[in-house]
């Protein structure tokens, strides 16, 4: 027996014998509320014509691009999308939040201008990266949160243009704990070391947690859509505490089902709950393989399956099981909520 095996190389095939029962396409159109068309890249007519395929093939009718204005114009990224494609994209704005702090003055109001316009343009609402938070410096050097008074005229100008924010506030808990034994995203952490952010150089996890809620409560007016479930799938009941303090909160379900997958109970019980308020989301690269194993998760009662195609679960070694949710849930989260939000065609 070998004694020398790797980690790395371990790949664990499972003998369980269970039904499976693989979706191929979502049970209803679907509209992916959380991607990155940007970031995925591909950006040429043929590529974005292939990405549509993929959309059509997994049953997707609509995706959102969260990256508008972040690596091109973005009038640019709306006459490729929804000018080449339309009813199938939305496109949200993504600020210069580094690069307006460093202007000096009241970049705040400078950036509530920059979004006014961006929204007169086309955008479907605005999207603020964790790098709020976790990157976004001010002259002090000091990171700037998002419920930061100087920026406070971003989210108000949201709410009166009914422009909804989506919003990425943190990242798993792991992330801001020792790399040590105990942490079970090692893996993943030593393969990204830059996405570690323990101690005192970082804003801890409830400093970001408490600058959200604060986020909600000082904008009441303002249609807030919490990436990855509000950062808070290892908690749900958190979640639903915060779901029910905060009306104008909606959240997203991308990245997540490797967290909502192993506590299929509770998972399926907080989605039920909150079906109006949960949207589909998968901030991956659009291919209908990664579309079906979300829909398998949510439409099937299949037990132990992977989260990801990857040989080696990227997030944690673990399998996941479907939750099984009925046909009225699914509606409001494959594309209800979504349109609720953001309009019943993108704009």
């Amino acid at each position: 027996m070998p004694d020398d095996l790797l980690l790395k190389d371990f790949q664990p095939r499972s003998e369980l014998l269970v039904e499976q029962h693989p979706v191929e396409r979502a049970k209803f159109p679907a509209i992916d509320a959380h991607n990155h068309l940007g970031l995925w890249g591909g950006d040429t007519a043929a590529a974005i014509a292939q990405k549509v395929a993929e959309m059509d093939a997994a049953g997707i009718r609509a995706t959102m691009d969260l990256d508008g204005g972040r690596l091109r114009p973005l009038g640019e990224q709306l006459a490729r999308l929804k000018g080449a494609h339309p009813d199938r994209f939305y496109v949200l704005s993504a600020l210069p939040w580094q690069e307006e702090v460093e202007a000096g003055g009241d970049f705040g109001q400078r950036l509530a201008s920059r979004l006014e316009q961006d929204i007169r343009q086309g955008a479907d609402g605005l999207k603020i990266f964790k790098s709020l938070g976790l990157g976004v410096r001010g002259r002090d050097g000091k990171y700037i949160l998002p419920d930061d008074p100087r920026i406070a005229a971003v989210f108000a100008t949201c709410g009166e243009l009914k422009a909804p924010c989506l919003y990425h506030v943190a990242d798993p808990i792991a992330f801001f704990k020792p790399l040590d034994r105990f942490n079970e995203r090692w893996e993943e952490l030593t393969e990204h070391p830059n996405w570690h952010v323990y101690g005192d150089a970082f804003p801890s996890y409830a400093q970001l947690m408490e600058s959200q809620e604060k986020l909600l409560e000082q904008h009441p007016a303002t249609t807030f859509q919490a990436a990855h479930l509000a950062s808070t799938a290892e908690d749900l009941a958190y979640a639903a505490q915060l779901l029910d303090r905060y009306p104008n909160l909606n959240m997203d379900l991308s990245e997540r089902i490797a967290e909502l997958g192993r506590q299929p109970y509770t998972a399926r019980r907080f989605l039920i709950k909150y079906a109006d308020r949960i949207l589909y989301g998968t901030d991956k690269p659009i291919d209908r393989h990664a579309h079906r194993l979300y829909c398998r998760f949510l439409e099937t009662f299949d037990e132990y399956f992977p989260y990801s195609p990857r040989p080696t679960p990227p997030q944690g070694r673990w399998q996941i099981c479907g939750v099984g949710l009925p046909d009225e849930v699914l509606r409001k989260i494959y594309y209800r909520n979504a349109q609720r939000l953001y309009g019943k065609q993108p704009r």
